[in-house]
């Protein structure tokens, strides 16, 4: 027989809700859960204080100085005044504008296709997923040597594949290249559209995640119902494709112009802002000032215009964040919502994006009208082929060849994968076999496709010849550590910041949210400073410590959003059964927040990992150094060992794509609940 438990009567430590006359006057002005929220919260507001908070506040007062020998003397705004006439400074700011703009659009076209492409695939769609991971899970480092590599215009083979196939003659003949074969890096004209290239290819697999995503929340019958309607595979794209990702295609792009707008290790690690400068963005034109020349003040100054832009798009992403994306429309009306939306909007906020699209394609093309009509030229095949494929699938079934159309349909998009694999994949087959060349065969460019014979050469001269064993467990101690930090203090203060009530939690969320999205080119100047007055640089304690501005903010943003999509019913009934709000916490919540706990365990791991610019900036000693820092100095001058840098990447990436690789249901699922959906 089943016996009834009657339920246990709440303990003082428990948190439910309760009406107004139980509360204290203190709880009444601070709010009902305040005392645990200061519990909770204090580590992340100690660490976002000191290491981010505090910097910038130092960033402002060093850029009003000036280094005189040994002194520094207080100059007011004459760096800021300097900058009005440095045409160092102008070519940076523009180099990253173009650099932002063009590798955006690419990113949201080839992004947006690849995620189209293996919606519709029911077969294999997790294998091919995560193989277009790859590109975002190695190494930058890795992805700059790789490149470096292929696009060397003796040796590259991206020239010899192009020559072979006559591309290449045919691209000098149609004057998208001076001549050929072509120097991708060495070529003024060529060198920046080189650089673009690299970085959509390292940012594609985020965008085609993060629109996955996007597109199994749209639901099924919302595009039912516009085929009743009569509308055209073009209508349902326009009307309801984009309309539903439109909340995860802004954050999307804006974050990622944010940090594409602040890059520094792949542009640094490929041509160093070369030939001249017209691979060089502002953060490098601060690094220089800074690092380099000494002179703080100049290179504070220089990251600190810039905030206004990064300002701007931070602003944009919290009021996005901060909207209600759900709609409690029925999805029939939903539907209908969607196709007649255009319609029933202003004609100003119609007209609205036109405008900014129009803005910028003129200021792209005033910056850089040489990129601007090559990258019109490409653009305009990949769409005009997508136009054509998907016009006579149209046609097909209009006509009722139901068989013909998909048969049209599958052989395109087939084709369209396997071009886009290829190109994804094609620089990491070409590190795998580099890393099994004999010297010889490296040198002499014999068997470039496949090793005869395979050999363990090259890993044996890296060990050999560089404390590869020292960094690598450099970077695994300071990636476990980071991390660590990250998954305590983030558990700590997303819970609180999802469930606990108390008097500025909003304020605490946009902080956290800014902090994030503040690029490492405005705090690693006065973090340096820092570090040598408290004598840590040189030392892995320099970046234990400094990690944490960039992996703690996003770790806390992605769990508060996976906190907040878990029942409230279930901590509740764990409250009435007797558990404390602790207790709740760490029986009932942290079990179920396991995906979220795991995504933000794989993007700190992976981001400490792979970061360079403090790495880059703080460590000088070889013993100290960490796997893309210690790699980048294999390189000396023109000497550049090929085998044993293949074998490095090949190294450093495989811990981390096997991670991914078992991880990535709990990726998807973790970017769903909290990055995503905000």
């Amino acid at each position: 027989m089943r016996t009834v438990r009657p339920a246990r009567v709440p303990t003082a430590g428990n948190s439910l809700p309760s009406g107004p006359g139980s509360l204290t006057a203190t709880q009444r002005r601070l709010g009902r859960d305040w005392r645990l929220a200061t519990l909770f919260l204090a580590p992340m507001a100690v660490l976002v204080g000191s290491l981010v908070l505090v910097p910038i506040a130092r960033s402002i007062v060093t850029s009003t100085t000036e280094r005189h020998g040994q002194d520094t003397v207080f100059v007011g705004l004459d760096n800021y005044l300097a900058l009005v006439g440095d045409e160092q400074f102008h070519t940076g700011v523009v180099n990253s504008f173009v650099f932002t703009a063009y590798a955006e659009v690419f990113k949201v076209v080839l992004g947006l296709s690849a995620a189209l492409l293996l919606h519709q695939r029911r077969r294999g769609r997790a294998v091919l997923t995560g193989l277009l991971l790859v590109p975002w899970v190695v190494p930058t480092v890795v992805t700059a040597f790789s490149w470096r590599a292929l696009l060397d215009p003796i040796f590259g083979s991206v020239n010899t594949l192009l020559t072979a196939t006559g591309i290449g003659p045919l691209l000098a003949s149609a004057h998208l290249v001076d001549s050929w074969p072509a120097g991708w890096l060495s070529d003024p004209s060529l060198a920046m559209p080189s650089v673009i290239l690299v970085n959509v290819w390292k940012g594609v697999p985020f965008f085609t995640v993060c629109f996955l995503a996007g597109l199994k929340a749209i639901p099924a019958d919302l595009y039912e119902a516009a085929t009743i309607d009569g509308a055209s595979s073009l209508q349902r794209f326009t009307h309801v494709t984009l309309p539903g990702l439109r909340h995860v295609l802004t954050v999307t792009v804006t974050l990622s112009s944010i940090w594409t707008f602040n890059n520094f290790d792949l542009v640094w690690l490929l041509t160093q802002g070369g030939p001249g400068d017209v691979t060089a963005p502002y953060v490098l034109v601060a690094y220089s000032k800074a690092i380099l020349q000494l002179q703080y003040g100049a290179g504070a100054a220089v990251t600190l215009v810039m905030l206004p832009i990064i300002g701007g798009l931070v602003f944009v992403l919290v009021r996005l964040l901060r909207q209600d994306t759900t709609s409690r429309l029925p999805r029939r009306r939903q539907a209908a919502w969607w196709i007649g939306a255009r319609r029933r909007a202003g004609t100003a906020r119609r007209a609205l994006p036109w405008a900014v699209a129009a803005g910028v394609t003129g200021l792209l093309f005033w910056a850089s009208p040489e990129i601007f009509w090559k990258a019109a030229v490409v653009l305009g095949v990949i769409l005009l082929v997508a136009a054509a494929v998907g016009r006579v699938v149209s046609t097909l079934q209009s006509r009722g060849g139901r068989r013909a159309s998909s048969l049209v349909s599958g052989l395109g998009s087939g084709v369209a994968l396997a071009g886009l694999l290829f190109f994804v994949l094609g620089p990491l087959y070409w590190i795998a076999v580099t890393a099994f060349k004999s010297e010889g065969q490296v040198v002499m460019r014999t068997d470039d496709l496949w090793p005869t014979p395979w050999t363990l050469e090259q890993f044996g001269a890296l060990f050999d010849n560089q404390p590869f064993g020292r960094w690598y467990l450099n970077t695994l101690l300071v990636s476990a550590a980071s991390t660590a930090v990250a998954l305590v203090c983030a558990a700590l203060a997303g819970y609180a910041l999802a469930r606990l009530r108390f008097r500025g939690a909003q304020g605490f969320t946009v902080t956290v949210l800014l902090t994030y999205v503040m690029p490492g080119a405005l705090l690693f100047i006065p973090l340096y400073q820092m570090l040598i007055g408290a004598r840590l640089t040189d030392s892995l304690w320099s970046l234990v410590v400094t990690y944490p501005t960039f992996t703690l903010p996003f770790a806390t943003w992605l769990l508060v959003g996976y906190f907040s999509s878990i029942p409230v019913e279930l901590e509740e009934a764990a409250l009435v059964d007797g558990c404390t709000r602790l207790q709740a916490f760490g029986r009932v919540m942290l079990p179920l927040a396991k995906p979220g706990l795991l995504a933000v365990a794989l993007f700190t791991l992976t981001n400490a990992w792979n970061e360079f610019l403090f790495a880059f900036v703080f460590i000088t000693k070889d013993e100290y150094k960490t796997l893309p820092v210690g790699m980048q100095s294999m390189i000396a001058g023109d000497v550049v060992p090929q085998g044993q840098l293949a074998a490095a990447s090949l190294l450093v990436s495989i811990p981390v794509v096997i991670m991914y690789a078992l991880g990535q249901r709990f990726l998807t699922e973790g970017l769903t609940a909290g990055a995503v959906k905000g």
